[in-house]
Parts: C-alpha cells; sequence; structure tokens
C-alpha cells in the first residue's frame, strides 16, 4: 500500500499532542538597542554574577545602569556603533537545527528560541506560546556556550521559574520533559573544530610559515573558579579543550588553551586568558598566532569585541607577528546537521514515552524527624 499526500497530511492532523515536541534552544541573546543595556546587565546580574561574586542584591539595578554607561562608551564610540550579530545567527541556527530535525520528524517537531536575557523571547514568553501551540513535551536544549552545568544551568532555572507560574490546577501541562546538557566531548563537534583550524592553516599560513612557528589559542567561555558551591563548568571545558588540542597537536605544537574571562574583581578566573595565552607562544617561537573560539557556539560581542581587543593589545606589544581571528561554528551546516543528530535520541525517547501527568498540588512536605 503506498501512502498519497492526501493521506499524509490527514495522519499529521490527527497527530496527538503527546506526538509532538517543542525543541527551546536556549541562547543568551544580546542587546540590537543600547537603550536595553541596563536591563539586560540586571538579568545577567541576577542570573549569573550572583552565583559567584559576594555582591548585594540592592546593588544590581545602579551597577547595571553603571555597566550600561561602559557598555555604550564600548560599543557606540570605540566600535563604530557596534551592534552584536548573535540574535541573526541565532535565528539561522534555530531554523537549520529545525529543518534538519524536521527531515526526520516532519512537523510534529518545532524548534523555537529563547533569549536569556532578551525580550520577547525570554523563556517564559517562549513557553507560554509553546503551550499554546499545544505542546506538552518539551526538550530544553542550550546552544550558545559549550561548558555544560554552570552556564546551561541558569536555562534550566529560567525554566523552572516560567514553569512554577504555568500551572493548571490538578493537571501540569508539561507531559514529558528532557534536557541536552553540552555537547563538550561529542566526537562530531571536536573534528569539526580541529578541521576548521587546519583548514584555515592549509589556505592561509602553509606557506608562509613552518608548523612549528604557527601558534593556536583554542578559546574557551572563562570560568570563575568558586562560585558558591556551584560546578561551574571548568572540567568539561578543560576538557573538550584537550580532546581539540590531541587533534592538532602532533601536526603543530604551540597551542594552548585561552580563557575568555569577564575581568571581575575579587573573583579568581580560569587562567591563562587568551591574551596571556598568545604572549606565552610567541614567547616559545610563534610567528602567527590564530585565535579558535571552541567553547562558544554562536558569535558574541565576546568573541568579535574582546578578541579584537585583545589582538590590538598584543599588536602594539608584538609588532612583528601575525594574528588571525577566526569565527565561531554559527550556522556551519556541518554544524547544524550534528546539532539537530544530537537532539534525535532525545525527541525519540519523548515520542514513544508515555505522558506522565503531574499534579502540583499533590505536593508532601517532607520532613526529617529525628526520634530521641
Amino acid at each position: 500500500m503506498v501512502a498519497t499526500p492526501e493521506k499524509l497530511q490527514h495522519t499529521h492532523e490527527h497527530l496527538s499532542s503527546q506526538d509532538r515536541i517543542a525543541v527551546l534552544l536556549m541562547g543568551y541573546g544580546e542587546v540590537e538597542s543600547y537603550e536595553d543595556f541596563a536591563n539586560y546587565n540586571e538579568q545577567a546580574l541576577n542570573l549569573l554574577t550572583a552565583k559567584f561574586a559576594p555582591v548585594p542584591t540592592w546593588i544590581y539595578p545602579p551597577l547595571a545602569k553603571l555597566l550600561a554607561l561602559f557598555d555604550r562608551h564600548e560599543w557606540g564610540h570605540t566600535h563604530h556603533d557596534f551592534i552584536s550579530p548573535h540574535n541573526a545567527i541565532f535565528e539561522k541556527q534555530r531554523a537549520g537545527i529545525e529543518q534538519n530535525l524536521q527531515q526526520k520528524w516532519g512537523d510534529r517537531v518545532q524548534v523555537f528560541k529563547a533569549f536569556n536575557f532578551c525580550a520577547p523571547f525570554l523563556p517564559n514568553q517562549v513557553l507560554a506560546e509553546i503551550k499554546n501551540q499545544g505542546f506538552e513535551k518539551i526538550l530544553i536544549y542550550p546552544l550558545l556556550v559549550v561548558d555544560s552545568i554552570f552556564t546551561s544551568g541558569i536555562a534550566v532555572e529560567q525554566v523552572n521559574n516560567a514553569l512554577a507560574t504555568m500551572g493548571d490546577g490538578e493537571q501540569h501541562w508539561v507531559k514529558g520533559l528532557r534536557y541536552i546538557p553540552s555537547f563538550y566531548n561529542e566526537p562530531a563537534y571536536i573534528n569539526l573544530m580541529a578541521h576548521l583550524v587546519e583548514e584555515k592553516i592549509a589556505t592561509d599560513l602553509a606557506a608562509t610559515y613552518l608548523p612549528s612557528q604557527i601558534g593556536i589559542v583554542l578559546m574557551n567561555h572563562g570560568c570563575p573558579h568558586k562560585a558558591k558551591g556551584f560546578t561551574s563548568g571548568i572540567t568539561e571545558s578543560q576538557a573538550l579543550y584537550d580532546l581539540v588540542r590531541d587533534q592538532l597537536i602532533n601536526k603543530y605544537p604551540l597551542i594552548s588553551v585561552g580563557w575568555l574571562n569577564h575581568d571581575t574583581p575579587l573573583i579568581e578566573w580560569t587562567l591563562p586568558n587568551a591574551e596571556q595565552a598568545a604572549n606565552n607562544l610567541i614567547q616559545l617561537g610563534a610567528k602567527v598566532v590564530i585565535f579558535m573560539p571552541i567553547g562558544f557556539a554562536t558569535e558574541n560581542h565576546e568573541t568579535l569585541l574582546d578578541v579584537h581587543h585583545i589582538i590590538h593589545a598584543l599588536e602594539k606589544k608584538h609588532p612583528h607577528v601575525d594574528y588571525v581571528q577566526m569565527p565561531c561554528v554559527n550556522d556551519h551546516p556541518e554544524f547544524l546537521a550534528m546539532a539537530a543528530e544530537w537532539a534525535n535520541a532525545q525527541i525519540g525517547e519523548l515520542i514513544h514515552q508515555e505522558s506522565v501527568t503531574v499534579n502540583p498540588q499533590l505536593v508532601a512536605h517532607h520532613h526529617h524527624h529525628h526520634h530521641h
């Protein structure tokens, strides 16, 4: 028997909501209007900085306004009214991953984007839309930073905060939920990172420099060492660096991790930072230094402006060395295909698992009793 297009269409109309999966792709989001800086900073302080900096919460609003002045100066004056390309790239990532997923699952799977800090795509806003569209099963998928528990954890925190306010009396509307914490150890991603570096060297540098004169700084998202007991992603990020380095080091001996830190007072950050890493490689004889972001999947002001500043400082100090700034993986077709592939197993589990009905009103308070 051959299924005609009419019959296929008919089947889709009768898909129960249990067979439909909403993939919630989560990134930071970045401001596209300078007027939003203070609001953006306040949310970032609340969600990120609060977990590792000894700063009282009452100081967040004035501190956010102060930081906004610095941001406006840097983005506006120093960088000619820079607008971050992050949100546009993230939308391309969302569309590309959805396209890949729908080739396998059809329109029963939809990908929604949510930004940690940017309306109108805040997680609570997007989850309301997912609920309105009748989805009951969700895959939470943080994408921007490849460091697992800490940064991805704020995605879960925001989802939980939103879901706590979206109860439906005796039955919670969410009947199934899965999570992809990180892809730091996925062989396909590691191979792609190494391949992009090798491709760049073969195209632009191999004819000019000996392999031992090519310095490679593999840049990770900076992590605080002490984060009020939270695991801060150092372990996963270090493992990612080690795996990529192992693919390259036999050909190119001068390789270092370079952490893109937020230089916050009183906080001990991962070392060496990207500038120190480059200085170290130059001391060992590098005549050209490649900056390759491996800990960020999506371009943002850190990978663009911060790395630009680092290179500018190095050019003053070491004017006879060349510097190459490479892009994040962004919407590279190979990356979008692998990102969809990582989601396939979780989507399959969600589709085949029985729906679980949660009744928030049955919460029992379990107290630990000591018997004397």
